[in-house]
């Protein structure tokens, strides 16, 4: 992205559902630090610190330096909110203005929702870079039934067609949003729960991308007994798959490996692309939802998919593992050739990785090892490709 993105931390309330006697929810122990602190380096990879703002309550300054003691908040701006959300953040998205006015967009994000993941992070900011004019909602599809209450009487059955849950962070334009802030209270409307609906009430575009299962917003005392996740009374489900495929040497001019084209004096031979990483890879994501394998869901028997590049398999991969519930937390590709060198790549490699499956780069390993000139790999006549991927399921959504 050629934006500068900036970011606000709205943790200005109370928090009373969760348990008044212990304090605001987002300055509460969690597993192995703060709510809070726990938010902010969820960010720390993506936003400066010069470019965010927290946006507190006026009582709350001491108990704020106490929550944050393992993070350099020094070049962070802070500032009192208001009464509402709404109120609060408009204070923040001022005070941003004034420490960076060079920044494009923002974020703006609940402190009590600590589990934001890379994964979410790398779609905010890709539908971000796609749609700059527009704002940017991650949200989950409703699957329970909606009933509709009076007094404690069931009065009805609402259709959960088209209905999602709202989540943060949200992205906007920084100009735009803060103006809608600004319209918002010259006209003493103070009632908008997110900052969506106040695109909403302009008229203007909010595109969604798909949330998180594990994005909860903390706000009962249970969501602070073993049942929050990534609490450390919890027992996550972590699954892992493995991926294989080998495809052998043909005359040619390059081969294609984990996404990346090599000058070569021969090709490996398939009905796609032939690329044997990311052929492993999409197989082992396949595994960990019981889903099959590469095979099973584009079949080589299908014309269709001659010559189709591997990462299009891939994609559909992540979808399917994304739809049930799954978190990519880790991917690791292994080619067994003795040519090409792989070591030149490498980096390329990781760095197509991590687009494709929208995780970090220190979450995508590429490694190459030759087979010391035994087989048919070490005669030169092919290529293998191991993969393992590690994966934390929650809620299908």
């Amino acid at each position: 992205m050629q934006q500068s993105v900036g970011l606000v931390i709205v943790a200005a309330g109370r928090g009373e559902r969760a348990g008044a006697q212990h304090g605001p929810k987002q300055y509460r122990e969690l597993g192995a630090g703060t709510v809070i602190e726990q938010t902010l380096s969820r960010f720390s990879d993506f936003i400066p610190a010069t470019n965010t703002s927290i946006v507190i309550h006026a009582d709350d300054a001491a108990l704020l330096k106490q929550a944050t003691a393992n993070i350099d908040t020094s070049q962070m701006t802070i500032v009192t909110g208001g009464v509402t959300r709404q109120e609060s953040v408009h204070a923040g998205l001022q005070a941003l203005y004034e420490a960076a006015p060079h920044i494009t967009h923002v974020l703006i994000h609940d402190a009590a929702r600590p589990f934001v993941n890379d994964d979410l992070m790398f779609r905010i900011l890709e539908e971000l870079g796609a749609n700059p004019e527009d704002g940017v909602l991650p949200t989950i599809a409703v699957s329970e039934t909606l009933k509709t209450v009076s007094d404690g009487i069931v009065t009805g059955t609402a259709s959960r067609k088209d209905m999602h849950r709202a989540q943060t962070p949200q992205a906007f334009p920084f100009g735009t949003i803060l103006n809608l802030h600004d319209k918002a209270k010259s006209q003493s409307i103070s009632d908008f729960t997110d900052d969506a609906a106040l695109f909403e009430w302009a008229g203007m575009t909010v595109r969604i991308v798909e949330g998180e299962a594990a994005n909860i917003k903390l706000t009962y005392p249970q969501d602070f007994n073993g049942q929050a996740p990534m609490n450390n009374n919890s027992v996550p489900d972590i699954r892992t798959g493995n991926g294989y495929d080998v495809h052998r040497f043909e005359e040619g001019d390059k081969v294609i490996l984990c996404g990346v084209e090599i000058e070569f004096h021969k090709k490996l031979s398939g009905h796609s692309d032939a690329d044997v990483g990311l052929h492993a890879l999409t197989d082992a994501l396949l595994a960990t939802c019981g889903a099959g394998d590469i095979g099973d869901h584009f079949p080589p028997s299908d014309e269709k998919w001659r010559g189709m590049a591997s990462h299009i398999f891939l994609s559909e991969a992540v979808k399917i593992v994304r739809q049930n519930g799954g978190t990519i937390m880790n991917a690791d590709v292994t080619l067994v050739t003795e040519a090409p060198k792989i070591a030149p790549y490498r980096m390329a490699m990781r760095e197509k990785l991590s687009e494709l499956l929208g995780i970090s780069l220190e979450r995508c390993s590429v490694k190459a090892t030759t087979n010391e000139k035994m087989g048919f790999i070490g005669r030169e006549e092919g290529i293998m490709a191991l993969a393992t991927a590690s994966i934390a399921y929650g809620e299908k959504s």
